[in-house]
């Protein structure tokens, strides 16, 4: 009874609202409609998605060699990537955006030096462009996450395996490229995935240095009509479909991975119908049990004392 006044309250709810969104004029779907697919918030969702793609697949690198600085047995190879992840899991990404972007007045210049050459100065104000201040800091910061979570992966490999590899005389980098990686992408996989999916969203936040991603375009176009509601509303149902996308392909890759490891296997035709054969036929049935004549009796009896008798000469 109490599942049943459960569903009932649950559906009533999701009438209410579902009725007093298409009801309320505040709402302006017209106006959602007329800039879900216009051309500058199309390209917003472009910078958006170009964003997460490059930062990801930057931090990813980056976060590979500091998971292996992690193991690794020098000392100040794991205390620098310590170092690294700590500050940067330690402070949040909005501000460490702000710092990059005002980097230049800690370094207003950038000179290097040539051996036997000249010297390269480079002015830091046109150098960090707002799209290169987001995907230092995007990388930087997912650099962090990316290690613990392949630290972690790699860390879930039976050891005995990697001790497996080196007596067959395999190197160092082919043991992690052939062994211990594959093995460890199905525990990375799944956090990677909500990873992308939170930088997605997080993109929101470079707006405030003024990079024009999706959520920065609606702003712009609010800020000039006044319609702020359904402009966040197309953002929101962006984010909401992208999302969703990642959602589907995390899985696909997910199941990808986890090939082998789930403990079962699909039967062959004939081992299904030698299994259904036998679970037709009832144990304790004493019809079905075929009985052995007295002709096999005797052959297996001598068999069995010509072995018998072999085995004592030997």
């Amino acid at each position: 009874m109490t599942r049943w006044i459960g569903t009932a309250l649950v559906l009533l709810i999701a009438v209410l609202l579902l009725q007093s969104m298409m009801t309320n004029p505040n709402y302006q779907w017209d106006v959602v409609f007329r800039y879900f697919t216009s051309t500058q918030v199309l390209l917003g969702l472009l910078k958006t998605v170009e964003l997460t793609v490059v930062s990801m697949v930057l931090g990813t690198l980056l976060g590979s060699v500091l998971a292996v600085m992690r193991l690794s047995s020098v000392v100040v190879f794991r205390a620098a990537a310590a170092f690294y992840v700590w500050v940067f899991r330690a402070t949040p990404l909005l501000v460490q955006l702000i710092i990059l972007y005002n980097l230049a007045a800690l370094y207003p210049d950038l000179a290097i030096h040539v051996p036997f050459g000249p010297e390269i100065s480079i002015n830091m104000n046109e150098l960090l462009t707002p799209y290169l201040v987001a995907v230092l800091a995007f990388s930087l910061n997912e650099a962090a996450y990316m290690c613990e979570i392949i630290r972690g992966g790699i860390m879930s490999v039976d050891p005995g395996q990697t001790e497996a590899a080196k007596a067959l005389g395999m190197t160092s980098g082919r043991i992690r490229t052939r062994i211990v990686f594959p093995q460890a992408m199905r525990f990375i996989i799944p956090p990677s995935g909500s990873q992308v999916i939170s930088m997605l969203k997080g993109t929101s936040i470079i707006s405030v240095i003024a990079f024009s991603e999706l959520l920065y375009t609606v702003q712009v176009i609010y800020t000039r009509t006044f319609e702020t509601i359904p402009l966040l509303i197309v953002a929101a149902l962006w984010y909401l479909l992208v999302t969703s996308v990642l959602m589907v392909a995390q899985g696909y890759i997910e199941k990808h991975y986890s090939r082998g490891f789930d403990g079962k296997r699909a039967p062959t035709k004939a081992e299904g119908t030698r299994t259904a054969a036998i679970r037709a036929i009832p144990l304790t049935d004493p019809v079905n049990v075929v009985p052995i004549s007295p002709e096999t009796k005797a052959g297996l009896s001598e068999q069995h004392a010509g072995t018998r008798e072999g085995r004592t000469h030997d």
